[in-house]
């Protein structure tokens, strides 16, 4: 059966390639694996086992009513080798799923290795090979492989991602906060406002200025684009300067006062339905905790916010999915070519392993000349999947890196009371998830010979 079915190059060894090729070959797909260690490794990375783990080893909450959790669910029952190797070599960590880093990778590299249908070849990939490819590179893809993928999608790629924090759309102070574009464009209404007098400005600049920031990585050089500079580097050039860039007031005259503030922080809407919004120009270094004390207690009308995602900067590599990519995550302009994991814009080791389990199943479907059939949008799964292509913004939303949020989801129909919607999401998605299912089960008999 293997013979008949043509054999796909997998390139990057990290979560999203190495659950790429498992679900692949559990389909009977041959497998190349290219992977640069040993023989050259990223900055970040230490080991040369596949799907090493570099930042963390906390694979975040376990608990299914999180996003993050309903995600877990989702993978274990689509027969994932990650989450099977983290459930195996889980340590206590609360509700979190957090495991042992070395056995966590090791039990992932034996499988992968061992499989009949993988072959593995090592080296640095510096131009695409012929055929089905799928590139799963990571945030931190080789300089020559990334100039070659350039060639490939026509545009550079990003190569600093700056994320500002996501709020839902229900703890935002409605009686503070106001909706009102700039002079009126767009739609007249596209922003909400949380307008601050001069005394709360101020005692916000010294708070950003005092709070506690993440140091980078030795890998990490701040190199800053001017026009997505950190909230805290525009502060320290001048206590004025946030007041005349993303916090300024021009344009916008609160209709409840008559007056203009003396600054303003804008929120953009997220997601189509208005349930999550961007905290525009808010893209920072400050630690998580730091953005939550500071955003909650010096800004009108974020007291009770929920931070569905917060901000961050750190060296990144993607695409701009939603523009480049056709429903079956492969390049619009060279469909042999597929994209999956942090390159195509989600955030997360578990986000990427996603990803690289949603390319497998989009490549069987070409393979064997079946259409493609995405997860439901109510899951988490299809969640993702409408972030990378698209459907889960509003049009002309700039493309960004995120992680899995209730806020990518459609929201819930009728009026669900706030301590409620989590269940709900969740109740939903696993039983919309159970009618998907079905559609890319593996044969028994290819579950016997994997």
């Amino acid at each position: 059966m293997s013979e008949a079915k043509p054999r796909v190059t997998v390139i990057g060894g990290g979560l999203a390639g190495s659950e790429c090729a498992w679900q692949l070959v559990r389909r009977g797909i041959p497998v190349t694996l290219r992977e640069m260690k040993p023989h050259k490794r990223s900055p970040a990375h230490k080991s040369d086992m596949f799907a090493e783990l570099v930042c963390s080893n906390s694979l975040r909450s376990d608990n299914p009513e999180s996003a993050i959790g309903l995600l877990h669910a989702e993978l274990r029952a689509l027969g994932s080798l990650v989450l099977r190797s983290a459930d195996t070599h889980r340590v206590p960590a609360g509700d979190a799923l957090a495991v042992e880093r070395e056995k966590f990778s090791g039990e992932i590299t034996q499988a992968v290795r061992e499989h009949p249908l993988v072959e593995v070849v090592n080296g640095e990939v510096e131009h695409l090979p012929e055929g089905l490819v799928v590139v799963a590179t990571g945030p931190l893809t080789s300089d020559a492989l990334t100039q070659e993928l350039e060639r490939h999608v026509g545009q550079k790629l990003y190569f600093y991602d700056s994320i500002a924090p996501i709020l839902s759309g229900d703890s935002i102070d409605m009686n503070i906060a106001f909706r009102q574009s700039r002079y009126g464009k767009g739609d007249g209404d596209d922003y909400l406002n949380l307008p601050m007098s001069k005394e709360e400005y101020y005692r916000f600049i010294a708070e950003v200025k005092a709070g506690q920031k993440l140091t980078p990585h030795a890998f990490e050089e701040p190199k800053y684009f001017e026009g997505c500079l950190p909230i805290e580097v525009m502060a320290e050039r001048g206590d004025d300067t946030l007041a005349y860039g993303p916090m300024k007031p021009v344009g916008l005259m609160d209709p409840r006062t008559g007056q203009q503030a003396y600054a303003v922080v804008q929120l953009r809407m997220e997601d189509r339905a208005g349930t999550s919004w961007n905290m525009v120009g808010f893209q920072t270094r400050l630690t998580w905790g730091e953005q939550k004390r500071i955003f909650t207690t010096c800004i009108p009308g974020l007291k009770e916010a929920e931070f569905l995602r917060m901000g961050q900067i750190h060296r990144n590599t993607f695409i701009d999915s939603p523009r480049l990519l056709d429903k079956d995550l492969s390049l619009k302009s060279e469909r042999r070519l597929f994209f999956a994991g942090q390159i195509t814009g989600v955030e997360g080791y578990v986000e990427s392993t996603a990803c690289g389990a949603l390319v497998a199943l989009a490549l069987s479907a070409r393979i064997e000349g079946r259409e493609f059939v995405p997860p439901p949008a109510t899951t988490a799964l299809g969640s993702l999947y409408r972030h990378v292509t698209g459907e889960a913004h509003p049009p002309d939303h700039p493309h960004q890196p995120s992680n899995v949020i209730f806020g990518l989801f459609p929201p819930l129909p009728g009026r669900v009371k706030k301590q409620d919607k989590r269940a709900r999401y969740s109740a939903r998605a696993q039983e919309d998830l159970a009618t998907w299912l079905p559609s890319v089960a593996v044969s028994q008999t290819l579950q016997r010979s994997a």
